[in-house]
């Protein structure tokens, strides 16, 4: 097993929030997490999956260089 199991806080740490918002993540299940007991820990490939999945590419317009005709 070469994942490596993350803290809800760590987890937390990695994505930029607190504790609270990864716990709501795995409540509503849109993070992948494994319970040992009562401890859950999340494997740090779900954490990279979620940033993946929610990552959203920028887009590049052409400008009009004088603005719409009438």
């Amino acid at each position: 097993m070469a994942d490596r199991l993350l803290t809800v806080v760590e987890a937390g740490e990695m994505l930029g929030t607190g504790e609270r918002f990864v716990r709501r993540l795995i409540t509503e299940r849109r993070i992948r997490y494994v319970k040992l007991g009562r401890p859950v820990r999340i494997p740090e490939s779900a954490v990279a999956e979620y940033v993946e999945a929610r990552t959203v590419e920028p887009v590049s317009r052409i400008r009009a260089r004088y603005g719409k005709a009438a």
